[in-house]
């Protein structure tokens, strides 16, 4: 299986938490918390991540309404997805982010930290299961072409 580098995006307008994956693309881990003071400060720090890591894509999370449809915040996020794309040279990848913030804080809770007063670990938590899903999708399709492509003895 090839092997990927990726960086998941939970952008929001005051913290963009940020995930990595190991070298296998198996297991996304929250990596740090940027606080949003300007974007050539997100720009760089997202430089100094992508050089040390070798990204090759970012997966980020957009942030759906309920019905589907692509509201106002979810349009800022690609807006600014498509400025950091031009910036960075890289590929963006969407993923429906829709509850993971309430994923990454039941998860708080369960280890009994308070979402309120961790906000930051929460975002990336959050950036955390948007790059999980991604692999998982990517790993599950990835099965599916190979079976897919298996020549069929029957046929032979």
């Amino acid at each position: 299986m090839a092997r990927i580098s990726a960086l998941g995006l939970d952008v929001g307008r005051k913290r963009i938490g940020v995930a990595g994956c190991d070298g296998t693309g198996l297991i996304a881990t929250g990596l740090t918390t940027i606080e949003y003071k300007s974007f050539v400060q997100v720009v760089d720090q997202l430089k100094d991540l992508i050089q040390q890591r070798q990204v090759q894509v970012l997966v980020v999370g957009l942030p759906y309404s309920m019905d589907g449809s692509l509201g106002f915040q979810a349009k800022q996020v690609q807006k600014f997805a498509k400025r950091l794309t031009a910036a960075l040279q890289l590929p963006v990848e969407y993923m429906d982010e829709r509850l993971t913030s309430f994923q990454a804080e039941q998860l708080l809770q369960a280890e009994n930290i308070s979402p309120s007063r961790n906000k930051a670990l929460i975002d990336r938590k959050a950036a955390a299961l948007i790059l999980q899903q991604w692999l998982d999708q990517r790993r599950s399709q990835k099965m599916q072409d190979s079976t897919m492509t298996t020549p069929n003895s029957a046929l032979m």
